[in-house]
């Protein structure tokens, strides 16, 4: 971070292709020296602010703001409204009037204050009534400000920041909503003799089928998982419905990295009523790749996405339809899941560790799988809310 500043800070709407890439490039700019930092790929990042390339805009809108001092970039935020988040019930952490902000990097905490306010000042024009953030940019990105957790890199598709930000953040009137939770478990020599023996019962019961998916009917098969995450977390905080080019899209992005052995449905009596998603941690090759795949990263990539070597494995999502969750045949089809992919990740990808998460702190099912399996806390990132008066 920068010695005291000398100029004033000004606030800059971001405008044209150069104000974007400044928006993107000062991320690397901030964080080159943090050990913990992975550096996502540019490409990735220019398409999740551009309206025609992230579906998120068919249901949103967002004004991205540059601070500069003496000339120089020294900060960036974003300020987005979900019109789909606006439909969803207040009580289950959006609803009416609730904007987001997030994106955000800064130099120091007068540049992180005055893109709080212009982010919030442009929420209050929009009728929006509470900011509720970080958000980059809907809850399906990278929600929530890491608050532990900051000496590992991140696995894939999870957030990092500046420690300095929580009381940069907290400053400014923000109080915590939420707290996510990630979770870290040894896999190599499998799991409690507990797990196990829920997993052999669960294999002599004739109604239950666990399945690896078929790639070669991927859209399908993303159609169904995604189905049966909408139901599974509807009444979950935060919620917002995937639509279904996001469901197309999220596939899209993610096809190159599914491997059928990585993931799970499940079905009981020939109907699929879970799914569980583990992803190879990407990150391990990203963090030494600057954000861009030339001259020769993409050559490296394309090598990997052959045959990944991975010590950790991510598992992003699962869920359970919600006619079952809380019953016992939930847990036995979790933890039949967990097992089955733990040995082809030990067996096909040198995996010797998995993440779990994000977990809503009060998802008691989800905590109570975590600790069946001797999994422990590595991350926590914290969302905030703020009245706008």
């Amino acid at each position: 971070m920068s010695a005291h500043p000398a100029g004033p800070i000004t606030i800059h709407p971001v405008e044209g292709k150069h104000d974007k890439r400044e928006f993107v490039e000062l991320a690397f700019r901030l964080n080159r020296g943090d050990p913990a930092w992975v550096p996502p790929l540019k490409g990735e990042v220019f398409a999740l602010l551009t309206p025609g390339k992230n579906p998120w805009f068919e249901h949103g809108k967002a004004q991205f703001f540059l601070a500069r001092r003496d000339g120089r970039t020294v900060g960036r935020i974003s300020a987005h409204i979900d019109f789909l988040a606006l439909e969803q019930p207040a009580e289950q952490g959006m609803g009416p009037g609730t904007g987001n902000w997030g994106l955000i990097e800064a130099e120091d905490a007068e540049t992180a204050h005055a893109l709080i306010v212009a982010a919030e000042d442009w929420l209050r024009s929009q009728g929006m009534h509470r900011a509720l953030g970080p958000l980059s940019i809907s809850i399906w990105d990278e929600p929530g400000l890491l608050v532990e957790g900051f000496d590992t890199p991140p696995t894939i598709m999870l957030g990092h920041n500046s420690p300095l930000y929580r009381a940069w953040i907290e400053a400014e009137g923000y109080r915590p909503v939420k707290k996510l939770i990630n979770y870290a478990v040894e896999i190599i020599d499998g799991f409690p003799p507990l797990v196990n023996r829920i997993v052999a019962a669960g294999e002599r019961n004739e109604r239950i089928r666990i399945r690896r998916v078929d790639k070669r009917r991927f859209d399908a098969e993303a159609r169904l998982i995604m189905g049966i995450l909408n139901d599974a977390w509807s009444d979950n905080w935060g919620f917002v419905p995937l639509t279904d080019s996001e469901i197309a899209y999220i596939g899209k992005k993610l096809k190159d990295i599914v491997f059928e052995d990585l993931i799970r449905v499940a079905e009981v009596d020939g109907e699929a009523v879970a799914f569980m998603i583990v992803l190879p941690n990407i990150n391990e090759l990203l963090i030494d790749m600057d954000g861009s795949l030339l001259p020769f990263n993409w050559a490296r990539l394309l090598w990997w996405l052959r045959k990944p070597k991975s010590r950790r494995l991510r598992v992003p999502l699962m869920g359970v339809v919600k006619r079952l969750q809380n019953s016992r045949m939930a847990s036995t089809l979790a933890f039949m899941m967990i097992e089955y992919i733990r040995r082809d990740g030990v067996a096909h990808y040198g995996a010797q560790q998995g993440d779990i998460g994000w977990v809503l702190d009060d998802n008691q099912g989800m905590n109570a799988v975590a600790e069946a399996i001797d999994a422990t806390v590595n991350r926590v990132y914290q969302l905030y809310d703020k009245p706008l008066a």
